[in-house]
């Protein structure tokens, strides 16, 4: 606000205009000024060029309101400025606020771990070394030792692993995790793997801040300036005085459309398409809120960076919101929780096909995540351990006794089992269908739809997904008890009209008095 202020007072050339055989000083067309500050928000960095004609005369609209200009006459504060050669001028005071002082500090990036590199003033009797349970082998080794009986063994240098193998390693291990949180035999079901980019899960782990937000390295994917102002405006209302953002009514709902018009364009909600069904499947996990928050993590773990920081931001900000009792409402209608779930739903989950269906599948998991985000949306601190201490094992130095194939210090990793065309078919038809089937039963108990509402969503559900449909109900008869048809009493019969029948219409003589 204040940034474009200053540079159009700076900007905007000022001459002499005659008006009604009158001139006056130091003004300037209605035209000529939505030319000055359309070029300075196409050439300005927080803009950018897909500003319009049309959004710079909204802005003006605001500028002649707050008494940014003002006409000849000296009058302001509506919005009828329009694209026309009517005359304006600055007024003699200018509506800008101090800049409030902010102190330097560095910041601090965060590096991905060099496991490959030994930390400087690090000895041998400075190694930790975990402690092991003590099987029988293990047990006959060392008492062989102490006896003086020395088995033959020798030292396993393991070869050096190099980036790309500790982004499939943290790969690998993360889809293991995720499989046995959400309790299937295979992700194949609801997940193509392949599609799975490693380094984006090293990046989401490791490239953060202090608050635990994502820092990318392409900076021009980061959301435009005048959003994220706009989103640290709501999110921090009313303690938002270093943004110094103007007072007038009505401003708030103003900021709130800027937001939601930016992420309603978007072609692809923040956790894409292909990674639908994958949270479709958590929302089974519901009724276990601390399993579902494991599976969310780690499922946020796998989107694009800069699609795990605009969830972030975007989840905070309406969390934040929804708690604000200090912000004006946003809707007169609709409570404020309400509004956020129902704003963004779309933009944060729905399908390719985009279904009705997925504004109830979406609703749910909003919720739930607005509820849970600072622990959802946050690196698990579990699975990062434990990938790190099997990348250090590794790449650590065994000692391998003769007959044993592997050491006891560490279990390896679990892996993804190939199983038969059978048995995935049926897994594929039973494992990712609860949800699914939960959600028919919402449905169906559901009071507060109409009955025309509710039979457009069955069908709808029918030819979405025909399967769990035909479980729940097997044949016409069980799907017409959930519809009871109203009997209709028919109107009673005139008894006359049973006393004689039809006759034909006779012509009679009139009579004259």
């Amino acid at each position: 606000w204040n940034e474009i202020i200053e540079l159009f007072r700076a900007g905007m050339p000022l001459r002499k205009h005659r008006c009604r055989f009158k001139s006056y000083e130091r003004c300037f067309k209605a035209s000529e000024a939505v030319d000055c500050l359309h070029e300075l928000l196409g050439s300005n960095q927080n803009f950018g060029p897909e500003v319009t004609r049309d959004q710079t005369v909204k802005l003006l609209k605001k500028f002649l309101k707050n008494h940014v200009i003002e006409d000849i006459k000296g009058r302001w504060g509506k919005e009828d400025f329009e694209d026309d050669g009517h005359l304006y001028r600055f007024p003699p005071s200018s509506p800008l606020k101090s800049y409030p002082k902010k102190s330097s500090c560095g910041k601090e990036v965060i590096k991905f771990p060099d496991w490959n590199e030994p930390k400087a003033g690090t000895s041998q009797e400075h190694i930790l070394v975990k402690s092991i349970t003590m099987n029988s082998e293990m047990w006959y080794k060392r008492h062989s030792i102490a006896i003086g009986e020395v088995p033959a063994c020798k030292l396993v240098f393991r070869r050096e692993l190099t980036q790309t193998n500790i982004e499939e390693i943290w790969k690998s291990m993360t889809l293991s995790r995720l499989q046995k949180v959400l309790g299937l035999d295979s992700l194949d079901e609801v997940l193509n793997t392949k599609l799975v980019n490693s380094k984006h899960i090293v990046q989401n782990v490791y490239n953060v801040n202090k608050q635990g937000i994502v820092t990318l390295e392409d900076k021009t994917k980061e959301l435009p300036h005048w959003i994220l102002s706009a989103m640290k405006c709501l999110a921090n209302w009313p303690s938002c005085s270093d943004l110094k953002q103007p007072t007038y009514s009505g401003f708030e709902r103003d900021v709130f459309k800027t937001i939601v018009d930016y992420f309603g364009q978007i072609k692809e909600p923040l956790l894409t398409f292909h990674f639908f069904d994958v949270f479709v499947s958590v929302l089974g996990l519901l009724q276990k809120p601390g399993k579902a928050v494991e599976a969310l993590q780690i499922s946020c773990l796998l989107l694009p960076p800069e699609n795990r920081k605009r969830l972030q931001l975007l989840v905070r900000m309406m969390a934040r919101i929804s708690l604000n009792q200090d912000l004006p409402p946003l809707s007169e209608s609709v409570r404020t929780r309400t509004l956020m779930v129902q704003t963004f739903s779309r933009c944060i989950l729905c399908s390719k096909d985009e279904i009705d269906l997925d504004e109830l599948l979406a609703a749910k998991l909003v919720s739930f995540l607005m509820d849970n985000y600072q622990e959802i949306l946050s690196v698990p601190s579990a699975l990062k351990s434990s990938i790190e201490d099997h990348v250090v094992h590794l790449q650590r130095v065994q000692i391998k006794y003769a007959g044993a194939d592997s050491d006891a210090t560490l279990p390896p990793p679990s892996f993804c089992d190939q199983i038969s065309t059978d048995e995935f078919e049926y897994q594929r038809a039973t494992g990712s269908q609860e949800p699914l089937a939960a959600l028919l039963e919402e449905i169906v108990m559901n009071k507060e739809i109409s009955v025309k509402n509710k039979k457009k969503k069955l069908k709808q559900f029918q030819k979405s997904y025909p399967e769990v449909y035909r479980v729940r109900f097997p044949t016409p008869e069980t799907e017409a008890v959930l519809f009871p048809e109203k009997t209709k009493q028919k109107p009673p019969i005139l008894m006359w009209a049973l006393k004689k029948p039809f006759q034909p219409f006779h012509r009679t003589r009139s009579f004259r008095m």
